[in-house]
């Protein structure tokens, strides 16, 4: 993501579209984000369909989706949303309770940026929208672990993509370093501190690894690393 507001030099608001079936909960997250001068409610949609259709013709920056709604559900709508692999794309935020692992496993592959519990606070909610806009994934501590859980539970993983092993041999050395940390739920600065590098080295090292990869941010390189045996549980 690129020019949104919050960051350096940024000249508009984060453009945001939310997607829940419930009429109030949609109210409560626009009353919650208009507040924020750096953030701007683009549109509303109450099902998967009109998320996508409203996706296309609104151009958010990040999409508020919630799992189940009517029709088309979340998880079907963030992988039509991703599917064109834009790295200019809008980022999905899923809402989820984090109680059912099939949803976020299919959320990952789906494509989602990030995660978000639906009965945390505004604070949360506020800057979680901001962190994916920015092009990083959110993955909290627990989240990684269910997404550790889910990889390497017997069968979960499925078959490692075709062609997986090329782009890892693409990666130097230091990258493929880069690249088990942020698997294991690393934060740049504790890659730097683990590393003895500088932040801003590593941000230059994690954008090298997801654009050799052809990933799209953390989260899909979390997955990446599990699917094709770089990080391993316990290694």
């Amino acid at each position: 993501m690129s020019g949104v507001a919050g960051l350096p030099g940024a000249e508009r608001p984060i453009r945001v579209l939310l997607a829940d079936d419930q009429h109030l909960v949609r109210t409560g997250f626009r009353v919650i984000l208009e507040v924020e001068d750096d953030i701007e409610v683009v549109g509303e949609a109450a099902d998967g369909e009109r998320a996508v259709s409203m996706t296309r013709a609104l151009h958010p920056d990040v999409v508020l989706m919630d799992v189940e709604m009517p029709g088309v559900d979340g998880l079907e709508a963030t992988r039509r949303i991703t599917a064109a692999g834009d790295a200019d794309g809008p980022a999905v935020l899923i809402l989820t309770t984090f109680d059912r692992d099939d949803y976020l496993f299919s959320a990952l592959r789906a494509g989602a940026s990030g995660f978000l519990l639906k009965n945390g606070t505004p604070e949360s909610l506020i800057e979680a929208i901001r962190v994916v806009a920015r092009g990083d994934g959110l993955l909290a501590p627990e989240i990684t672990r269910r997404v550790i859980a889910t990889f390497t539970r017997p069968g979960a993983g499925g078959t490692p993509a075709a062609g997986g092993p090329a782009q890892l041999d693409e990666l130097t050395p230091r990258e493929r370093e880069v690249l088990v940390l942020v698997a294991r739920g690393a934060s740049n600065a504790e890659i730097a501190a683990h590393l003895h590098l500088g932040e801003a080295t590593v941000k230059t090292h994690v954008s090298r690894v997801l654009a050799k990869l052809g990933l799209r941010d953390r989260v899909q390189a979390v997955v990446f690393a599990y699917e094709h045996g770089v990080v391993r549980p316990g290694v």
